[in-house]
């Protein structure tokens, strides 16, 4: 694992921020930390990028303990904070020639350095571009072209397509896959959880500074789903005793027809999706399809996140959190 939590504690004055929080991110993973507003996972972030101390328990970053030796983890995390700060009057160039002097490249080495990075993130034309003139996506691609100055394992990302259009979201999208088959382990803070689906293979869910759920997006899916959504197509003529059995069937919930189609929502596992379309068919029901559609991350977050104290509420996060 490139990094491991355990048991990890951390407070702001009276406010618990993290609770005995345990995580595992698997080298060569993109995993997304996803969570409600306070969760804990900006305080998360900044402990993986070694920039805040925890308060107990046990982290390792690249086998590194960070309150030892904060330089080394920093030489293997690439960062990229929710904000973009720059001095005025600065260009794209050589906003990344003095982050690369900070990292101690070379002198002769800077301006290929900083060209290859321009390049990777689609801003070569751009080089002699005042940053300040940059777009809001175009600002977010060159701090992610910071991030990799030094050529880090682990990339750390804290909501990365916050205030971006859509078009922008694409393409911040698009850059992260491209750097994820180069090799990069990635951890994305987000709130906004469609631009997680199709990118992450893992998720961690933080809420009220635990994590309550991690894995494979398919193993997080099939611990912790309750309700699935099913589409079952039935003979014209079935419709209606279809809706007599799963209105008798308390695991099912919300069926609604169209013509031959039948939705429904089913609270249980595949037994109990296995139990009700058995009935269906012994009832005499001519089922034709019976799909099972796959929980999509909002699913997912909002059951995993139910029957909380209300951080469910709000998605967006402070750099407190």
């Amino acid at each position: 694992m490139i990094v491991e939590f355990a048991s990890v504690e951390k407070r702001y004055g009276k406010v618990h921020a993290l609770r005995d929080a345990d995580l595992a991110v698997p080298e060569g993973s993109v995993l997304g930390l996803i969570g409600p507003n306070g969760a804990g996972k900006t305080t998360s972030i900044l402990i993986m990028a070694s920039l805040l101390d925890r308060d107990g328990g046990r982290v390792r970053i690249g086998g590194i303990d960070p309150a030892k030796d904060a330089m080394a983890v920093r030489r293997h995390v690439g960062y990229m904070p929710d904000f973009f700060g720059v001095y005025e009057g600065i260009t794209t160039v050589e906003y990344l020639e003095f982050f690369a002097a900070t990292q101690r490249i070379r002198a002769s080495a800077r301006p290929a350095v900083a060209a290859d990075l321009l390049a990777l993130v689609d801003l070569e034309d751009k080089a002699d571009t005042d940053v300040n003139t940059l777009s809001r996506g175009m600002k977010q691609r060159l701090s992610l072209a910071r991030a990799l100055i030094h050529d880090p394992a682990l990339l750390v990302l804290d909501e990365p397509a916050s205030g971006l259009d859509p078009r922008a979201r694409v393409e911040l999208r698009e850059l992260i896959g491209e750097l994820h088959r180069m090799g990069r382990t990635i951890v994305i803070s987000s709130h906004i959880l469609s631009e997680l689906e199709g990118i992450c293979s893992h998720l961690a869910v933080v809420d009220q500074g635990r994590i309550i759920a991690q894995g494979s997006v398919p193993e997080v899916r099939a611990r912790m789903l309750l309700s699935r959504r099913v589409t079952a197509r039935v003979d014209d003529g079935s419709v209606e005793r279809a809706e007599s059995v799963l209105r008798a069937r308390p695991e099912v919930s919300r069926i609604d027809t169209e013509r031959s189609l039948v939705r429904l929502e089913l609270d249980g596992g595949d037994d109990v999706s296995a139990s009700v379309l058995g009935e269906l068919v012994a009832s005499g029901v001519a089922v034709s399809e019976w799909r099972i559609e796959a929980a999509g991350l909002e699913d997912l977050f909002l059951q995993l996140t139910a029957g909380g104290n209300g951080s469910g509420g709000g998605m967006a996060e402070g750099a407190a959190s």
